[in-house]
């Protein structure tokens, strides 16, 4: 699991880019694939700890201007995602399966971050919730590309690496 989130930190650090560059803060990177891989290998747990511990590493370092707002939001994102994905998974583990547990995983974590989006980023980032609802065409789009993106990559990897994991 530790080196899961190495790898995810590493990714983070030298992979992100805006998708939508009307709406900079939000930026496409990769750092959710090793947790991914690491949830379909270790379990939902395994994911969410993963997930946190990720979250504070890249909030204290890569991504230390979002500061507490970014380890937050990382948190409620890849946590929803890894949680519905793993318990989905855990249980029946098939080609099936982690599809559905994939695209699960993307729909709640593109759910989720349109309420925590308007709970939570007026209040870190001093913005009114009307700006925030303007936003949310791009947070909804945004979480659904990178949520998408990842799943994919996850898909095409997991089993490949999945042997060494459980070596």
């Amino acid at each position: 699991m530790g080196m899961m989130v190495a790898i995810s930190i590493v990714l983070v650090t030298f992979i992100h880019f805006p998708i939508f560059p009307v709406v900079g803060f939000l930026e496409y990177d990769p750092a959710d694939i090793p947790i991914l891989i690491g949830t379909f290998a270790f379990g939902p747990l395994g994911g969410l700890v993963m997930t946190v511990v990720t979250s504070v590493i890249q909030g204290l370092t890569v991504s230390a201007q979002s500061g507490p707002y970014g380890i937050i939001m990382h948190i409620i994102a890849t946590g929803t995602f890894v949680l519905v994905a793993g318990l989905i998974y855990r249980n029946h583990k098939s080609k099936k399966k982690a599809i559905i547990a994939l695209i699960a995983g993307v729909l709640a974590m593109t759910a989720i971050m349109l309420p925590a989006n308007l709970i939570i980023t007026p209040i870190f980032m001093g913005l009114p919730r009307d700006a925030v609802v303007a936003l949310l065409p791009f947070i909804l789009a945004f979480n659904f590309v990178k949520a998408g993106i990842n799943a994919v990559i996850t898909f095409f990897l997991y089993k490949r690496i999945s042997r060494f994991l459980h070596r």
